[in-house]
């Protein structure tokens, strides 16, 4: 099922370049079923807006991090994002906390074995381990090590913080109050949430922010920040944005 969710904008100042059309998508979080049904509709979606203007174009697809954990198919939905960067060249992909603790449980499993309890033992048996309780975590660590394949090590060791477009910031978690995006830290990039949802109107950023990281029943437009968390991994909904000039409209799974 896929549905296509339609809301004024909340903004009408927040503008992108002239013919361009972004997509923006929230937490996969190891969904693959999910994921192909939004690209299939993002698909439809950009050939049917291009037939009306009378133009071609691929679909220009901002992800905003956290790609695995939780869900059943974390492997299968790097693979898909991985092919996905091959076919188009239109296609950015930016970091999640997921993703750095992933990293983080490869090479210093000691520090990061909480990881496991966020849905890290999911993305382990997506790559075909299924021994991980009652061992030493080490162990772990080096079978995943052995499992994981260097294109997803590249994949996920370049990811990006931040994406501009026009009057538009992509971040996965959010910003610090007051701070200057260039002056922010990774930790809050990743990690921040109320601080950001509850800034004070005269903190807000000049650019709206699409951001994910926080569940929520349905994508939020709060007209300074645009949340699409929707919690596919519990809920079976993953959304996106749709932006264009200065209209916005989401669709969702």
């Amino acid at each position: 099922m896929f549905r296509k969710l339609f809301t004024p904008p909340a903004d009408q100042n927040a503008q992108l370049p002239e013919g361009l059309r972004v997509y923006a998508i929230g937490d996969v979080h190891g969904c693959l079923y999910e994921l192909n049904l939004l690209l299939d509709g993002i698909e439809a979606d950009n050939k049917k807006a291009n037939q009306a203007l009378g133009r071609e174009g691929k679909p220009y697809i901002v992800f905003l991090g956290d790609y695995i954990d939780r869900g059943f198919d974390s492997k299968g939905v790097i693979d898909r994002l991985i092919a996905l960067k091959e076919k188009n060249n239109t296609v950015f992909f930016l970091k999640g906390n997921h993703e750095v603790a992933f990293s983080g449980f490869l090479s210093y499993p000691e520090r990061n074995e909480a990881w496991l309890d966020w849905g890290g033992v999911e993305t382990l048996r997506s790559y075909g381990l299924d021994n991980i309780h009652g061992r030493p975590i080490k162990a772990v660590s080096y079978d995943a090590r052995s499992r994981v394949p260097l294109a997803h090590l590249d994949f996920l060791n370049n990811l990006a913080l931040t994406h501009q477009i026009g009057d538009y910031l992509f971040v996965h978690a959010g910003l610090k109050p007051g701070i200057a995006l260039d002056d922010q830290s990774e930790e809050d990039l990743l990690w921040i949430r109320k601080p950001f949802h509850q800034t004070p109107v005269h903190q807000r950023p000049m650019q709206v922010v699409v951001h994910g990281h926080h569940p929520v029943k349905e994508p939020e437009d709060k007209g300074w920040r645009i949340n699409l968390d929707t919690g596919a991994c519990w809920t079976g909904k993953l959304s996106a944005v749709v932006l264009e000039n200065n209209k916005r409209r989401f669709l969702t799974t």
